[in-house]
């Protein structure tokens, strides 16, 4: 963390990425129980990373 105590870019990315596959593992843990809330806040973790140009293609469970 920067003496500021902002993020670095790279730490940014890997808090997300770690918050995406917590997600992730959510989802898949509630089978085929549908939940509006989680699948919003995956589309919105994705859509962070995806201005950060991280394809979480190969991250999607």
């Amino acid at each position: 963390m920067s003496q500021e105590g902002t993020l670095t870019r790279e730490e940014l990315v890997t808090s997300l990425i770690e918050q995406f596959s917590n997600l992730q593992e959510i989802k898949r843990e509630n089978g085929t129980h549908e939940n509006k809330v989680l699948d919003y806040q995956i589309k919105v973790v994705t859509a962070k990373l995806a201005s950060l140009s991280v394809n979480v293609e190969d991250l999607t469970l």
